[in-house]
């Protein structure tokens, strides 16, 4: 049996939506095996992040040491990466490592409206990591940071993931469209065409952790070695059934439901073997 590893560089979050923990139950529920190097531990909930505690340097640079030396990774995601610093070791640690299957989230903001990037860290996510990428992954606010373009229309985000390629180097970019009023329809730019992945919008006020849960799914599929196309559109649905199917629990904005993919497919599976 062929094991499938991914590797997620992330901060931990308490309450379980976003973050490590979202990423790990995706690779978990995609079939697989997921490994972590916290780079933060935030203490947060459905109603906001009420702490946020940096992971030194060195106990970064031994969690990714520790794991790509003995297990190794097919695929590697980042999420929060708060400080220049942690994003230079990463980048380091991925050309070491020779790890070209990179997804990188560039999480600026938490649901709730805390920042998770020093202003500091924008440029050096821009220098260092973007051009490691495989594939970039920003809503539509980050899009607009990292580009400096304002993004209201398709049009606009189709120039954005041009300029991610284009001018920053990464080999793919996805702006999402969760942000834009209407159906959530993504771009993707693969550094010759655009393409759309169509969405249907729910409204829920639980969709804490969706960025992580869907940059998460795409590592999970390159790691299987899956092209890009394919780990994108299985990716939409997998974060458009965690959303559609939501658990309802907390007071705020609360978590998608990682379950929901896997029991669809389990089902239609039943189903397959009636017909």
């Amino acid at each position: 049996m062929k094991v499938y590893k991914a590797l997620t560089i992330a901060g931990s979050d308490s309450g379980g939506g976003a973050g490590i923990q979202a990423d790990l139950k995706t690779f978990q529920m995609l079939d697989v095996y997921g490994m972590s190097a916290i780079t933060a531990i935030t203490a947060q909930n459905t109603l906001g992040v009420h702490g946020i505690y940096d992971i030194p340097l060195e106990g970064i640079e031994r969690q990714l040491e520790s794991v790509l030396s003995d297990l190794g990774a097919d695929a590697v995601k980042t999420g929060m990466l708060s400080q220049p610093e942690v994003i230079e070791l990463v980048a380091g640690s991925m050309r070491k490592w020779g790890l070209s299957k990179l997804v990188v989230d560039p999480v600026m903001i938490a649901k709730g409206g805390a920042s998770l990037l020093a202003a500091s860290a924008q440029q050096a996510l821009r220098d260092k990591l973007l051009p490691l990428a495989a594939v970039v992954t920003p809503n539509i606010p980050e899009a607009e940071v990292l580009t400096g373009l304002k993004i209201s229309s398709l049009d606009d985000m189709k120039k954005a993931a041009t300029v991610l390629v284009r001018e920053y180097g990464a080999g793919a970019a996805v702006v999402k469209g969760g942000h834009r009023s209407g159906e959530p329809i993504d771009v993707i730019y693969d550094g010759e065409s655009h393409h759309l992945l169509q969405g249907v919008r729910y409204e829920t006020r639980h969709t804490h952790g969706t960025g992580c849960t869907f940059s998460a799914a795409i590592c999970a599929e390159l790691a299987k070695g899956l092209p890009l196309l394919e780990a994108a559109h299985t990716a939409k649905r997998f974060i458009t059934l965690a959303i559609r199917e939501e658990l309802g629990i907390g007071a705020g904005h609360g978590p998608t439901n990682h379950w929901a993919y896997a029991r669809e497919q389990a089902a239609e599976r039943v189903l397959d073997k009636k017909e």
